[in-house]
């Protein structure tokens, strides 16, 4: 029989202060993409009946260009952030862990290179 303290249990298993960075980057990115989550909505909807040369004169525009491209990949970055803590919270094996931590972070790379390069290609007129 032990008698260990859950303190002396709990001491090397890590510090509780790693996840408040998470935490706080998942927080602040919710509450930037609600003022531009509904900017992209009304925009959406105001193009819906619209020509394609419409939406590419309204994506040339530099002002919305730039908030398109924000919102875009704060998305990506809050999605990676949130799939991180998912994995690390609830995924036991180590090397599946690795395995899917470096996959959200490539796709999100990969995703945002792409939105990158589309708006800018539509923006210059590519």
């Amino acid at each position: 029989m032990k008698y260990r303290s859950p303190l002396s249990k709990a001491t090397g298993l890590g510090s509780a202060k790693h996840g408040f960075s998470h935490w706080w980057w998942q927080r602040v990115t919710a509450i930037a993409l609600i003022p531009m989550g509904l900017w992209f909505v009304i925009s959406v909807l105001s193009l819906a009946n619209g020509t394609h040369a419409e939406a590419q004169a309204w994506l040339s525009s530099p002002v919305n260009a730039a908030i398109v491209l924000l919102f875009t990949l704060t998305a990506l970055f809050h999605a990676q952030t949130g799939l991180q803590v998912v994995i690390e919270d609830y995924v036991p094996t180590k090397w599946i862990n690795l395995v899917l931590l470096l996959s959200t972070k490539f796709a999100a790379v990969v995703m945002a290179v792409l939105a990158v390069i589309a708006v800018l290609k539509v923006a210059v007129g590519g």
